[in-house]
């Protein structure tokens, strides 16, 4: 199973869930675009998160080094993004794929993060409670439903919001995969403890 993680915006925890999921499943983890925090990107923080002993670290396509927009960051470093040069790895167990920002957010001139979507992958998408979120999410899925792509699961960020998640999930028709509560702390121990509660969800995706 191939699962890619987006989010409806910046922050709004597609690396917390994308440990968590990694570790639910064992799976290998790979962020093709790393913009920024080259010594702590996110691989380094999913990879510290992680207790299990299967899951691989696949490196980045591209590295830039300004936390920016891909398209931005990576004219600062003097490169253009092409997407034939993001080559899947190649493993026999499951693959975590984790986008940049939400997937509008664009690599170049002419390709954004949807078009890293491939048509096997299944799509989580993490949508984080604040005002406005809810417009936020809808319009996400509208622009992959746009491109015929279905949100296999959705992954609620933030302290339960009843009113938020059920408009959300009736609109989307989605299966609610579970909730990231607004945890002090995210380590070995609590990424272990959602994965317990998400495993099941995620294997019948």
């Amino acid at each position: 199973m191939k699962l890619f993680i987006t989010g409806i915006g910046t922050d709004v925890g597609k690396t917390v869930a994308s440990a968590i999921v990694t570790e639910a499943l064992e799976a290998d983890y790979w962020k093709p675009i790393q913009a920024g925090d080259l010594d702590a990107s996110d691989t380094h923080k999913v990879k510290s998160r992680i207790s299990n002993k299967k899951s691989q670290f696949h490196s980045n396509a591209y590295a830039l080094n300004t936390p920016a927009s891909p398209h931005y960051a990576a004219s600062i470093d003097g490169v253009v993004i092409d997407l034939k040069n993001i080559k899947e790895p190649k493993t026999d167990n499951h693959l975590v794929i984790e986008g940049a920002g939400g997937v509008l957010v664009p690599l170049n001139d002419t390709d954004c993060v949807i078009d890293l979507i491939q048509k096997e992958y299944k799509v989580i998408l993490v949508s984080r409670h604040y005002l406005g979120s809810i417009n936020h999410t809808l319009m996400t899925f509208e622009a992959l439903k746009s491109r015929g792509i279905a949100i296999a699961g959705i992954i609620f960020s933030g302290d339960e919001n009843k009113a938020t998640e059920s408009i959300i999930l009736t609109k989307t028709r989605a299966k609610m995969i579970g909730r990231i509560d607004n945890e002090p702390y995210f380590d070995q121990n609590v990424t272990r403890y959602y994965a317990d509660q998400f495993r099941e969800n995620l294997l019948s995706l």
